[in-house]
């Protein structure tokens, strides 16, 4: 296997994407990008000002009033255009994800086939609309009553540092297969690949201002945000930002889909296959450097086999070589940023001060060749109570806690109790009875059965509860709903 070429070492000084054109901005505060296995400046990036968003927010509502209009077949084409782009250019993207984030270049060819598998289930939603306007001729004497479905108008899209691209997917492609246009406002961890997707994007040849593009953060956000022409808001992030924009989005009675933070559980039965399941906790808990929604933070094993599972669980997290995500032989990259690093080392300092234990340090990885990359490496904690908050609080980093249950029963309690948030749990086990029980009473929302990380298809939504989801629909398919509203008509011609 080979090390992979960097597409670029450096990426110069990014842009901002208005009314069609790359533009230089004006900001005096530029930030610097970094390559997460280095530590080298890959790229600067503006924080947009605040004149520079409201010319966002301007180009967006100026091309909706075309793009709304634009037939339903045309703007199926250009997507079916876009998803050829972004095949035409996916080694590069899947390279700059891994520079950019610090992922594995397997996790982001997935990542980047999502993006794909989100295109196209846009256009599908896009031809779905059709089954969806119902008609009913007759339906008094002389009446007919029919149901039409139109967008609403510019969103604003902000996206994390830890699914850059994947998330753009989520709401983006959506918003312009229903009609809307959209401000896209990502994270500042890797705007580097922010503006690669962008950029892919624009090459299908959109008209100007139906994708804008400004690195912003809370209060630029929250201009965009208030804005009379923005009519909601597709969100992926932090609980502590999603809320507060959730309230904002009530104040200003705007839609929204907001998906904050996890506390994910995988339930090992006794009868589970531990031959594929260790490699299913594997990429459950250290997958992306632990930097996952729907990745497991808390080990439940019910039953006799906790020792087993341990024993197979250390030892095989141990042989995970780490390294630069672009060697293919690289099984766990660095977290995406320093302050990352730092602070799941701190939450498990915390824990261990709690009376947790440890199975396995990562906390002194040493990675030849990088000794400055963000790198923490695969650690295990045991004697983890229900109400410690080790069990409750999100680790967002490749951190396990092995917690020990009496029963199913039991663990199912744990899971709808002991925390607010509701991303996704799975078990482990070759009972059908058991598989049954739990889907049918965990209270999450992404149920897997004999997986480690269940993340739905394209054309399903994420579909989130409790504190983990706030607003009108789900991401992805279901976010169709967000972009666009009913209007009942009913006619008299006779």
């Amino acid at each position: 296997m080979a090390l992979l070429p960097e597409v670029k070492k450096h990426y110069g000084k990014l842009k901002l994407l208005i009314n069609g054109e790359w533009v230089e901005s004006s900001s005096a505060d530029i930030r610097k990008d970094t390559n997460p296995a280095t530590d080298e400046v890959i790229a600067e990036f503006p924080v947009a000002t605040e004149q520079e968003a409201l010319a966002a927010v301007r180009a967006a509502h100026e091309a909706f009033s075309t793009w709304k209009d634009v037939p339903m077949r045309e703007r199926a084409r250009m997507l079916f255009d876009m998803r050829a782009k972004f095949e035409k250019h996916f080694d590069e993207m899947t390279r700059i994800l891994t520079q950019d984030h610090g992922r594995t270049i397997g996790e982001s060819i997935g990542s980047v086939r999502r993006v794909i598998e989100n295109i196209e289930s846009a256009c599908s939603a896009l031809y779905g609309l059709v089954s969806r306007n119902e008609h009913l001729d007759q339906l008094a004497n002389g009446i007919d009553e029919y149901l039409v479905w139109e967008p609403l108008g510019p969103f604003l899209i902000i996206t994390p540092g830890n699914i850059p691209m994947h998330a753009w997917s989520s709401f983006v492609p959506y918003a312009l297969a229903a009609g809307c246009t959209v401000v896209v406002s990502p994270s500042h961890q890797d705007p580097v690949a922010a503006q690669t997707i962008c950029e892919v994007a624009q090459e299908t040849g959109f008209p100007p201002g139906v994708i804008n593009l400004v690195y912003g953060g809370r209060q630029i956000n929250k201009l965009i945000l208030s804005q009379p022409q923005i009519r909601g808001l597709g969100f992926i992030g932090s609980n502590r930002a999603g809320h507060e924009l959730f309230a904002l989005c009530g104040q200003l009675r705007k839609t929204s889909s907001i998906n904050g933070n996890g506390k994910n559980h995988l339930v090992i039965m006794p009868d589970a296959d531990l031959d594929n399941g260790i490699q299913w906790l594997l990429r459950a808990c250290f997958g992306m450097s632990g930097q996952r929604c729907l990745g497991v933070d808390n080990v439940v094993v019910v039953g006799d086999i906790y020792d087993e599972v341990k024993r197979r669980f250390k030892e095989a997290a141990k042989g995970m070589k780490m390294g630069y995500g672009l060697d293919e032989d690289v099984d766990l990259g660095p977290l995406t940023t320093r302050e990352g690093r730092d602070k799941v080392v701190e939450w498990i300092d915390k824990s261990l001060a709690d009376g947790a234990k440890m199975v396995l340090d990562g906390r002194s990885a040493k990675v030849e060749h990088y000794p400055n990359g963000y790198f923490l490496g695969p650690t295990i904690l045991e004697d983890v109570h229900v109400d410690m908050p080790t069990a409750k609080e999100e680790a967002f980093g490749p951190v396990a806690a092995l917690i020990r249950a009496e029963s199913l029963e039991q663990s199912i309690e744990w899971i709808n109790t002991k925390t607010n948030l509701g991303h996704s749990a799975c078990i482990l086990t070759q009972n059908g009875r058991h598989a049954r029980k739990f889907i049918r009473e965990v209270n999450v929302g992404n149920v897997g059965v004999n997986v480690g990380i269940p993340q739905p298809y394209a054309f399903f939504p994420l579909g989130s509860r409790r504190e983990s989801f706030v607003g009108t629909a789900k991401s992805r398919m279901a976010s169709m709903r967000l972009f666009m509203d009913e209007k009942t008509v009913t006619a008299r011609w006779v």
